[in-house]
């Protein structure tokens, strides 16, 4: 498969803008053709590449498109916002066999305003949160070793959310408590949208998933296969 992507259009971000502004489904019917050839199609073009990438250095994370993709539909039912699309194209690759949401992946998102590249953890659940909790507090040597490496550090370094105090279970003095406050696991870096445009997104993408990869696969080490996968 070849791992050439010549990037999404000035069109596909004029198409973004547009949907950001007329999000109805009027417009959207209007400008489907639109939406499938500038948005879509390049949209699975890119996991197909990225996918042809990771099978030599990244295979568990090799995800086909139709598990990658999100949907352009929003799911309105509990939002007071009732605006039917979102207005960013976006793909997740997280291993099989983990919970989609729950484990470690990469994630990157085009939208009007940015092009977002991220890695980590954003939802564990109770059970995987505990579980990568305790890999840490027996393994952060290692983990504090991936996180002082300059080019993740130059990302911004770990990120997400946090408990005010140590959790239930560890004692306050720990000498990682810094770390198992954490509720998610990320790194993330943004970029103008216009960088989406030509040759040079392929590259930067998988750079910065390489350099994100050890997070991604110490997160997910202690995480045990789910029963069932969480759709998008």
């Amino acid at each position: 498969m070849s791992t050439s992507f010549s990037g999404f259009s000035p069109e596909a971000l004029k198409f973004l803008s547009q949907l950001k502004r007329q999000n109805n489904r009027p417009w959207f019917l209007k400008n489907k053709e639109t939406y499938e050839r500038e948005i879509k199609g390049p949209t699975v073009s890119l996991v197909q590449a990225v996918n042809a990438e990771f099978r030599s250095w990244a295979p568990e994370l090799v995800t086909e498109p139709k598990r990658a993709i999100y949907r352009i539909y929003r799911d309105v039912r509990f939002s007071p916002d009732k605006s039917p699309y979102k207005t960013h194209t976006a793909a997740l690759f997280a291993p099989r066999g983990l919970e989609k949401h729950a484990c470690a992946g990469f994630y990157f998102h085009l939208a009007p305003n940015e092009l977002l590249i991220a890695a980590g953890a954003y939802m564990p659940g109770p059970k995987e949160l505990l579980a990568i909790r305790n890999h840490i507090a027996s393994n952060s040597a290692a983990l504090r070793k991936i996180l002082a490496n300059p080019q993740l550090m130059a990302l911004g370094g770990l990120q997400g959310d946090r408990l005010m105090r140590v959790p239930k279970g560890f004692s306050p003095d720990h000498p990682t408590a810094d770390l198992i406050r954490y509720k998610q696991f990320l790194v993330w870096v943004q970029h103008a949208p216009e960088k989406a445009i030509g040759g040079e997104l392929l590259p930067l993408l998988l750079h910065t998933f390489r350099t994100m990869l050890p997070l991604v696969r110490f997160l997910n080490a202690p995480l045990k296969p789910a029963k069932k996968e969480i759709m998008s």
